[in-house]
């Protein structure tokens, strides 16, 4: 797959075993997974990957064996997020370099006050971008508290055009990206959603191109993204309406745990284990989310 990128890039989980150490066969298998889940694509090591409870090692380890697995059967794009220019600059050029086809990165933050200004953020997407040369997809999300306004964005587009991607996933998504794709032009090559989309319909409708959710049911969400491409709104509507029930269990009850979940019911993986301080799912709830998951049937639950 070329640019421009479009379609559904899941994140992947980074799988553990149940003493919290890297379960690096788990890894694997869940790439294998989701190639064939007929992603378009998959993000790793961002915020649904456990990033922030990975050390620099673990990483390295995560990117060359997931490039490797995936072996160009759809691109990879790996989050190199980090308040340090220095440090974010030198995990672009190593992704790219291993063969990433695009960088996922939250603008510099740190904690709740650390934050740099839209100078000092255009500078640090700049010399990411001089570092390692493939598109960027820059993440819109509460999490990093930066406010980023469409008019910036834009420039920052403008000014950097590596930067080409942007996920949205803030509150009222569907009217940012549509002024986002109105006020950039050619300059928003690729507009996507997030927040395991919870919001598609909403965000397909104002525009977007793509969608980049967990790895729990993109083969079932796709087709949505088919059907509205092609002109059957009504189609993709009810598509969306059958999934939607947990789309919203794992947005509102479970978060990055929900994909572990089910993977593991499903024998694709042999722990679904979270690292501390992240708690595991209460049972109760787990249950919820799988009664869910198999009236389903996805892929994640009988694959080989």
């Amino acid at each position: 797959m070329n640019e421009p990128y479009s379609g559904i890039l899941p994140i992947a989980p980074t799988v553990f075993h149940e003493n919290g150490d890297l379960d690096l066969a788990g890894n694997r298998r869940v790439m294998d997974l989701m190639v064939d889940q007929g992603v378009d694509g998959i993000c790793i090591l961002a915020n649904f990957s456990e990033q922030f409870l990975l050390t620099d090692e673990e990483r390295e380890q995560v990117m060359r064996l997931s490039i490797e697995q995936v072996a160009g059967r759809v691109p990879v794009i790996v989050t190199t997020s980090h308040f340090s220019t220095r440090i974010a600059a030198q995990r672009g050029k190593a992704a790219a370099e291993a063969g990433a086809k695009m960088l996922m990165m939250m603008p510099p933050y740190h904690g709740a006050l650390l934050k740099a200004d839209e100078q000092g953020m255009i500078e640090h997407f700049k010399m990411v971008a001089d570092a390692c040369g493939i598109p960027i997809i820059l993440q819109d999300a509460p999490l990093s508290g930066v406010t980023m306004t469409v008019p910036f964005m834009v420039r920052l587009a403008r000014e950097v055009p590596l930067v080409r991607y942007f996920k949205i996933e803030m509150p009222g998504t569907a009217a940012k990206l549509r002024a986002l794709i109105e006020a950039g032009g050619d300059a928003v090559v690729g507009p996507f959603d997030g927040e395991e989309a919870i919001t598609l319909m909403a965000d397909l409708d104002a525009g977007a191109t793509g969608t980049m959710t967990s790895a729990m049911i993109p083969d079932l969400i796709k087709p949505i993204l088919a059907a509205h491409a092609a002109g059957d709104r009504k189609q993709a509507a009810a598509l969306y309406a059958r999934v939607l029930p947990i789309i919203n269990y794992e947005n509102r009850q479970c978060g990055l745990r929900a994909a572990k979940a089910v993977l593991r019911e499903g024998g694709v993986i042999k722990s679904e284990a979270v690292r501390h301080p992240l708690a595991p799912l209460h049972p109760k709830t787990r249950d919820g989310l799988i009664e869910l998951a198999r009236e389903l049937d996805p892929l994640a639950l009988r694959w080989r």
